[in-house]
């Protein structure tokens, strides 16, 4: 049986005991059920991980000692920022979670003239600390020992318009160039995906001034979710560690 993978919002010791956070615990007492004397590994964010045994669990509180700490990264070479404009219903969770497995390091939630969902600013935060919880279960899930960070959702040109040092790309379906003629080596890359309705024609000039390069996926026009999933597997296969 596969050990459980537990994140842990605190830096962590290399030894000694420590008390689960309370959802942490929740999960492994309550859900899990695990007891006594049962393993767990634990990662804090800063790229290591800790094996531990669990040395006293209800379904309210977990007590557990830590026995080490190994270092160990599965991070991409690639650095890859995604703006994403929100999209509808859970799609905009699928597509944290699965960026998160693809190795994404940063998600950037934008707001766009075609954006479908209209949020009021505390419903917004609340999604933002869902989305936050997502993104550690889905290192919990995949592997990684950093928690990619999910930003303040932001309008589609302030984020646009931030100093960046690499390669920003935006799909365009009628783009002349694919991720597969663009010039090697890429490192850092911000990728900008649209909503359902794409970006609008003033939008898309926007990107062209703050030197976003336009790049297409393939002859099919993809929705929201599966182009922007397509396109990080495309730069990680070409630049970073997939394939």
């Amino acid at each position: 049986m596969r050990i459980p993978r537990i994140h842990h919002p605190e830096l962590l010791p290399s030894q000694g005991k420590v008390n689960l956070s309370d959802d942490a615990a929740n999960h492994v007492g309550r859900v899990m059920r695990m007891k006594e004397g049962e393993s767990v590994l634990l990662f804090d964010g800063s790229g290591s991980e800790f094996p531990a045994v669990i040395t006293s669990a209800s379904k309210k509180s977990v007590e557990v000692e830590i026995t080490e700490r190994i270092e160990r990264s599965s991070e991409s070479p690639l650095n890859l920022h995604l703006g994403q404009v929100v999209s509808r219903g859970d799609k905009m969770e699928f597509t944290i979670q699965k960026s998160v497995e693809l190795g994404v390091n940063i998600i950037t939630p934008l707001i766009s003239e075609r954006c479908g969902v209209k949020l009021n600013k505390e419903r917004f935060e609340k999604k933002l600390d869902q989305w936050q919880k997502i993104a550690i279960a889905a290192c919990e899930q995949c592997g990684r020992n950093t928690v990619p960070e999910i930003r303040p959702i932001m309008s589609l040109e302030e984020w646009c318009a931030e100093e960046y040092d690499g390669l920003k790309l935006n799909l365009h379906p009628r783009a002349k160039y694919s991720i597969n003629t663009l010039p090697e080596p890429v490192t850092n890359v911000r990728l900008l995906i649209g909503p359902e309705g794409g970006l609008s024609s003033d939008e898309i000039s926007m990107t062209e001034q703050y030197q976003f390069e336009e790049t297409l996926l393939g002859p099919r026009v993809l929705r929201t979710e599966t182009a922007a999933l397509t396109a990080i597997t495309a730069l990680q296969v070409r630049f970073g560690d997939l394939g």
